[in-house]
């Protein structure tokens, strides 16, 4: 495995230490200052007053620093080119979400109602665009070439009306919707019907009416193997431009939830509160930061409210999605965006080190960009559930020392991953450079008793190899121990767990 070389003479060792931290804040700040003075004055104006920014005034100093935060990773893990290429992916792929939202949505399908689009030869059409386009057709190439059309309509105005025309069949026609059922470009967001959330179809079996999904909704389950990966970067990029950016208004339900006019929370039709994310995330700020092309920086924004967010996102929670402003029409898959977001940053060389040194030091974190120093303080955590390694990680950034305890036996990872023994004892753990390193087929995975209801309660839906990132996260770091097979009220009671000088037990239980 290629050895991590860090810039600036730090070691591996120094991402996992207090001091080590704290060097790596001192270089990002003197990295900020050099490409804008300005903005790490106010960074650390806001850090030494945190409580004095309002809403708008914090989210825009994350934004503007979330840029530096790409560079400065970038930079220190000697990733650049790998991460200058995830970035023009990002830039790449732009000129569809524009050119979906002004020239589809707001011209084609206002030019020709579905009726009249039915009508056209979308197989003509698809031959002069091509002709067009040099020989290629797929969704980029169409809206990179109307983007460049839109500068000088006067001189393609032929051009564009025949994009007009295709992009209103494709988009309102049933035919022209199967064709372009994988993609983004030719889609606009359906009206949703609270009393018909679910799409059937009817046929009759054995002479008995039945209803089922279409299709191509179905999804088989084959072993234990993954049935649903999720969103490419494409889709992903998709929901973060059909984002309106709302936080700019203070009006980011999706985070804070639905408001009333005295200030309660709204509810749905069907009695569900409206309250959004539980951690007020700052998803529309992600939003803006990933439609902008910068991959950490959202990942960054993410970890501020949500550094577990390995553990959450698609098919784990949605109240995000139900708070949406977009109450009327299709919601932004919101937890698809953010763990696509994720899996973009895991997937660059030392992406596991990147996600982990962001749960420990985050400069867009105006509230607490270090860890605390050590505290002294012990605690022992009751349940290794999300609630149990959740509470771990903020105790330990805390400063407090934290036993974790488990019923469920808990096997052992590798020491070179973990930094722990079977016997328990801490040995020099290596860097991962590849997510791959960390993966299983999910068919062949044997269950390690980590993650509580996150390993046997949740279906195949969900990829489990999200557990060991989440484990690693804690298990590395020196202040934190775990044992599996103890029970509480059992093994270990209250009085022996206080007699054994604990400060505290947290009981996350379930």
């Amino acid at each position: 495995m290629s050895e991590l070389r860090l810039a600036h003479g730090l070691r591996f060792e120094d991402l996992y230490a207090p001091a080590g931290l704290a060097r790596v804040d001192e270089l990002f700040v003197s990295h900020l200052r050099t490409a804008d003075e300005g903005l790490a004055g106010r960074l650390m104006a806001g850090r030494a007053e945190p409580d004095k920014l309002d809403a708008k005034a914090e989210s825009a100093l994350i934004i503007a620093a979330a840029a530096h935060l790409d560079d400065f990773i970038g930079e220190l893990f000697g990733i650049q080119d790998a991460l200058s290429a995830l970035r023009r992916q990002h830039t790449e792929l732009a000129p569809v979400y524009s050119v979906k939202r002004l020239f589809v949505q707001r011209r084609a399908l206002k030019a020709h109602p579905e009726a009249e689009a039915a009508t056209f030869d979308p197989d003509t059409l698809r031959t002069q665009l091509t002709g067009l386009f040099g020989g290629k057709f797929d969704e980029l190439t169409f809206a990179t070439h109307v983007d460049g059309w839109l500068k000088d309509e006067a001189a393609n105005a032929s051009s564009l009306a025949l994009a007009i025309k295709y992009a209103a069949w494709a988009t309102q026609t049933p035919v022209g919707k199967v064709l372009h059922r994988t993609g983004v470009l030719f889609k606009a967001p359906r009206k949703v019907d609270p009393m018909h959330l679910v799409h059937l179809e009817s046929e009759i079996r054995h002479g008995i009416p039945t209803l089922k999904l279409a299709e191509d909704k179905l999804r088989a389950r084959q072993g234990f193997h993954l049935t649903d990966p999720g969103m490419d970067l494409n889709h992903a990029l998709d929901q973060a431009n059909y984002c309106i950016f709302c936080h700019n208004q203070g009006k980011d339900s999706c985070s804070r939830g639905l408001k009333e006019k005295d200030g309660s929370f709204k509810k749905s039709v069907f009695g569900v509160t409206l309250a959004g994310c539980p951690l007020e995330e700052k998803i529309s700020e992600m939003h803006t930061v990933k439609a902008d092309g910068l991959p950490i920086g959202a990942v960054g924004i993410i970890a501020i409210d949500n550094p577990m967010c390995a553990a959450t996102g698609h098919r784990i929670c949605n109240d995000c999605m139900k708070s949406c402003i977009y109450q009327k029409q299709d919601p932004v898959d919101i937890p698809q965006a953010e763990t696509r977001s994720l899996k973009d940053v895991l997937g660059l060389p030392w992406g596991f080190e990147i996600y982990s040194l962001l749960t420990r030091w985050n400069p867009l974190n105006i509230q607490r960009p270090i860890a605390k120093p050590a505290s002294g303080r012990k605690v022992l955590v009751v349940g290794l559930g999300p609630a149990g390694y959740t509470l771990a990680h903020y105790l330990l950034n805390d400063g407090h020392t934290v036993v974790a305890i488990d019923g469920l036996k808990i096997e052992p990872l590798d020491a070179s991953l973990s930094g722990v023994k079977p016997d328990g004892q801490r040995t020099p753990f290596k860097p991962i450079k590849h997510l791959s390193e960390l993966q299983e087929d999910l068919n062949d995975r044997v269950m390690a008793g980590f993650g509580g209801v996150a390993e046997y309660g949740i279906t195949v839906r969900w990829d489990k190899n999200f557990l060991k990132i989440i484990r690693l996260l804690l298990e590395r770091r020196s202040t934190f121990a775990m044992f599996g097979g103890v029970r509480f009220g059992g093994t270990i009671t209250a009085e022996q767990a206080f007699g054994m000088g604990f400060d505290h037990v947290a009981l996350a239980l379930g």
